[in-house]
């Protein structure tokens, strides 16, 4: 008996708790903010994010192999996460475009899918360009460039020549101190177009072993001496798992040409996805500066070649802090 009044009186609480309008609108409130699936239809504002996601939505870029530029890196799409935006948007109880939320989808054809081939810049979409800097000389010049290159917080990518590392081990280790991504440049600067396949295999081991030994870096591109090569080339590089990297604008460093000279003649060619080549030389050095201050006013990011040549979109500011 005493067993019976002891559940008749728990059934009666747990009835006046749930049955409680205080419970009762907590309960209410938690399902507003998790929009469960059979509401969504119901809730006007999630209604809204969803007939609207398709206007903000991007499609995906294959890569690809163009005709004239060879290999061209994909580039990701993006789509409207309906949920992560609703759950931004309901304490205002309004659509606003600024906080939706986007996930990035990624392309169906990417780089490594293509056959090996030479890369001269990143996709056409992406506002970004890198700073390809070969080094096979110019000591001098390497830690004011380093300088620079911090000052405004940017980040390049080196191509060392093997015989370079070797001769200069200190230097190669203060660029990759330094945060910047280093690349394989051949071991003795040859052309590499007149060499054989064997030899080709030789120049890029050697440079890949010494760079790995001294800065414990594994390079991931190759650029070939003054973009002299052959199709094997990029094939050979492939098997050593180095993309094959040339350029799309040249400073031209070596003629010695004044800041202004080199500056112009890389922002009157500047791009999309450019990858522009440098030496550490005087004219360089001196124009470098002024170079990052006019290529960051065109709205342009400036990172390493692999940042570039990977399918991460850049976005817009406003864009960029809703990404998930």
């Amino acid at each position: 008996m005493k067993r019976i009044v002891t559940l008749v009186i728990i059934l009666t609480c747990t009835w006046l708790i749930v049955n409680n309008p205080y419970t009762r609108h907590y309960i209410t409130t938690l399902k507003m903010e998790s929009v469960p699936v059979s509401g969504k239809e119901e809730n006007t504002l999630y209604h809204e994010i969803e007939s609207k996601a398709a206007n903000y939505e991007v499609e995906p870029i294959d890569a690809k192999i163009d005709p004239v530029w060879k290999a061209i890196p994909g580039y990701n799409g993006l789509k409207v996460n309906v949920e992560e935006s609703y759950k931004k948007m309901k304490d205002r109880n309004r659509f606003s475009e600024e906080l939706l939320v986007y996930d990035e989808v990624k392309p169906k054809v990417h780089l490594r899918d293509l056959p090996p081939a030479a890369i001269y810049k990143g996709n056409p979409e992406k506002p970004m360009v890198s700073f390809i800097i070969n080094v096979a000389w110019g000591n001098e010049y390497l830690s004011d460039m380093l300088a620079t290159l911090k000052k405004h917080h940017i980040t390049a990518t080196f191509f060392l020549e093997g015989r370079w590392v070797k001769n200069h081990p200190e230097l190669a280790k203060m660029i990759v101190e330094a945060g910047h991504e280093v690349g394989n440049h051949s071991f003795s600067h040859p052309d590499m177009k007149s060499l054989s396949s064997g030899r080709i295999h030789e120049e890029i081991k050697r440079t890949n072993e010494v760079i790995e030994a001294t800065t414990g870096k594994r390079p991931h591109w190759f650029a070939p001496p003054s973009g002299s090569y052959k199709e094997e080339v990029a094939k050979v590089a492939a098997v050593h798992r180095l993309g094959t990297v040339m350029w799309s604008v040249d400073t031209i460093d070596w003629q010695k040409p004044s800041p202004e000279v080199l500056t112009q003649r890389v922002t009157s060619k500047l791009h999309n996805g450019a990858m522009i080549l440098m030496h550490p030389t005087d004219s360089t050095t001196k124009a470098l500066n002024g170079l990052i201050t006019e290529i960051k006013a065109r709205d342009l990011q400036i990172g390493p070649v692999s940042e570039l040549l990977s399918e991460e979109r850049i976005m817009n500011r406003d864009m960029k802090q809703n990404v998930e």
